[in-house]
């Protein structure tokens, strides 16, 4: 039989195909390679921090428990930080002349037990501003991993289904790699070759080869990523980094603990707990999901989550996992300021159809619910037009902001509890629960779990916070940004004191001693001219700054006229303002112009309705005008911009003057939000309010009275003299 083809021919396809299959078989292979570079850049980045802090221990440390040590002996012999100590063998040190083996074997282990503890306070922070070597092999080992792992995924589907059949095509194809061996080949023998010949160059022609080259050359492409390239990519995609990160290096961003409080009984119940997220169309942190686990099992829950832990997200997954166990209704009440918000949120995270029950049009929409299913996102106010029929149930009920119904008496509270009777479950959220007193907490519990607020009354001023979290555990559940967001980036906070000019200071004596307590208030921004106030020059000169660091701003101010002021100033470089006449649509409008906006660019808005239900990630400047008279509204605002998925640190700035009310306000902030940070997080009653009231700032208004009336009085007696 003629063979149809010559033995170099043969050989050429078999060698082509062998290093195809090796190299299908090399790409296959390296992801775990891949997870292996995550996990030892990952693990040097943290070495190396810790090697930093050691740096700053010194060496007399070591005699911490008096055990005498020689310090001044190691200070000779160079050894002045732990680090250095760390670095040294235990030889070294016995070397020294007044060292003895057994103290060196003692230095080495009081050294190792202080890196043991350094270690645990550690955590990785990626962020866009520290682009250290050690940060970047991190990005850069991530960012392979990612792109790399659909590449890889496709390789070896393509192994799996041609590898045997070309490995049996090659042996065949072998009778005709040579002369002899063609020669003293039966007919059958071939006959399969030249069928073997034809399989294996049909393969080279056709899907098999161009698809295994298409992914072999992409993954050629991403193993040779830049670190800028990767740090571009962590800026798109960092839920996902930390994702991959902490699936890959569990415990390495020290958010192993994912119970986060709650008591074990119950967190082993709410770890078995399904969750179905097919059709949500982003990624959830751990933390997050178990968050969402929390709220299906429970049913009938506070979530009490800090801002910007990413609440909302947490809410449309549970509806996710609820639909796809057969769902089908769902009900969202929130502040109308929020409400385009909520509808943009979930058909951008779901395939979950949106209804807004809202307007002139509220009841017509809200039938159309009623027959087709989905989510009817509706108001406060427009829960009073809700009309369902008795039998009528649907799954789940979120009420965002849920403190706006902590009064039992007041008319919104009575509508919202009246949709409640027809909800299987009920999801409340809000981060400013306990924002008051525990007694409006346990007002919203009483609605969710009545037995449990029966539980808790006259518990409200009880010492032992463990005691009273775990009464509170089956219902109320809260994580803080430090707890569960160890990797973002640093929030930087500044007072900036300004020192008035004398017209600055002219226009505010003169509101003070008339007691128009506003104008008082607008400290430096109530100056006919901008020009002459102090706050906006340096306002100014921040917006000048985070411009060349290329950064975008967000100015908060409680007054109207200060916002529309500076939008003024600014001109085209300000996107806004933001206030409470703003639409919801048209708020979402200037906020992904602002997002699209270069460096520099600022956002205006009024802190009451640019401070809540906004994510303005893009910024990572926040300028506070004017002290605040709640602590909550200030973190509120700042939880715009630092929040997940940030990747810059986060500076604040708060605008302050001397020698005015700015000065005593801030005073009294700061008291009052220790007493806050420990409420909130202990769930532990405050036997005050946490929000500074008028009579306060009255008596503030009377002090600054006499005060100025004093300086003046010295002025004048200085002049007499």
């Amino acid at each position: 039989m003629a063979r149809p083809f010559d033995s170099t021919d043969a050989k050429r396809i078999i060698e082509r195909h062998r290093k195809l299959l090796a190299e299908l078989m090399l790409a296959e292979k390296s992801i775990d390679g891949l997870r292996t570079a995550i996990t030892k850049t990952s693990d040097a980045l943290v070495a190396q921090e810790v090697l930093n802090v050691l740096k700053g221990i010194p060496v007399d440390e070591l005699n911490r428990d008096k055990r005498g040590i020689r310090i001044k002996l190691l200070r000779e012999h160079g050894y002045q930080s732990i680090a250095d100590i760390t670095g040294a063998s235990v030889y070294s040190l016995a070397s020294i002349n007044g060292i003895s083996d057994d103290a060196a074997y003692y230095i080495k282990h009081v050294a190792d037990q202080i890196v043991s503890t350094t270690r645990q306070g550690v955590k990785i922070r990626l962020s866009e501003d520290n682009k250290s070597p050690a940060a970047t092999q991190v990005v850069l080992a991530i960012s392979k991993f990612r792109n790399s792992e659909q590449y890889i995924i496709e390789a070896r589907k393509l192994n799996k289904v041609y590898s045997s059949e070309i490995e049996y095509a090659i042996e065949d194809l072998q009778a005709a790699t040579g002369g002899l061996k063609w020669l003293f080949s039966s007919k059958q023998k071939k006959q399969k070759a030249i069928s073997a010949y034809d399989t294996l160059t049909d393969l080279l022609q056709g899907t098999y080869f161009s698809r295994a080259r298409e992914n072999l050359d992409a993954l050629e492409r991403i193993n040779a990523t830049t670190g800028s390239e990767a740090w571009s990519d962590f800026s798109e995609n960092s839920i996902r980094f930390f994702n991959t990160l902490e699936d890959i290096n569990p415990g390495i961003l020290g958010t192993d603990d994912a119970i986060y409080g709650l008591p074990e009984e119950l967190a082993r119940e709410i770890q078995d707990q399904d969750f179905f997220p097919d059709g949500l169309l982003c990624e959830l942190r751990r933390y997050q999901e178990w968050g969402v686990k929390y709220a299906l099992h429970q049913e009938r829950v506070l979530l009490g989550d800090e801002m910007g832990l990413g609440k909302t997200i947490q809410a449309i997954a549970t509806m996710v996992s609820l639909r796809n166990t057969g769902a089908t209704h769902f009900v969202v009440v929130c502040p109308a300021s929020v409400l385009a918000n909520w509808c943009r949120e979930i058909r951008k995270m779901s395939r979950l159809t949106v209804t807004k029950v809202h307007g002139q049009d509220r009841l017509s929409a809200l039938e159309s619910w009623i027959k087709t299913g989905g989510v009817a996102v509706t108001t406060y106010e427009t829960t009073g037009h809700f009309k369902m029929d008795k039998e009528f149930k649907y799954s789940l009920l979120v009420v965002d902001e849920a403190h706006y119904i902590k009064n039992p008496d007041a008319q919104r509270t009575i509508n919202v509890k009246s949709i409640s009777n027809h909800a299987e479950r009920i999801l409340f959220m809000t981060g400013t629960a306990l924002e008051n007193k525990v007694d409006e907490m346990i007002s919203l519990i009483k609605i969710l779990q009545p037995t449990v607020a029966s539980a808790v009354r006259g518990m409200e001023f009880l010492s032992s916070a463990p005691q009273f979290r775990n009464k509170v555990a089956p219902v109320y559940y809260r994580r803080k940004r430090e707890d569960v967001l160890t990797e973002l980036p640093d929030l930087i906070e500044n007072r900036e004191w300004c020192v008035m000019t004398r017209a600055e200071e002219s226009v505010y004596e003169e509101a003070v001693l008339n007691k128009k307590y506003a104008d008082a208030r607008r400290v430096s921004w109530n100056v006919g001219n901008l020009r002459d106030s102090s706050k906006a020059t340096r306002m100014m000169e921040i917006i000048a700054e985070a411009k060349e660091e290329g950064r975008k701003i967000i100015v908060f101010s409680f007054f109207l006229d200060t916002i529309k002021k500076i939008t003024n100033m600014l001109g085209d470089q300000c996107y806004g303002p933001i206030n409470g006449s703003v639409t919801p649509q048209k708020r979402q409008e200037i906020i992904d112009k602002f997002d699209k906006a270069p460096a520099g660019s600022v956002l205006a808005a009024q802190i009451q309705a640019g401070g809540t239900g906004l994510n303005i990630q893009s910024a990572s400047v926040v300028i506070l005008c004017e002290p605040q008279f709640k602590p909550s509204i200030e973190n509120q605002a700042i939880s715009r911009a630092y929040r997940m998925g940030q990747t810059r640190n986060v500076l604040v700035y708060r605008l302050l003057c001397e020698d005015t009310v700015d000065e005593k306000i801030i005073s009294l902030l700061e008291s009052k939000q220790a007493i806050f940070d420990a409420f909130a997080d202990k769930s532990v009653a405050a036997s005050e309010s946490m929000e500074l009231d008028d009579k306060t700032f009255g008596n503030i208004i009377k002090e600054e009275i006499d005060r100025i009336n004093a300086k003046r009085g010295n002025v004048s007696s200085e002049k007499t003299e």
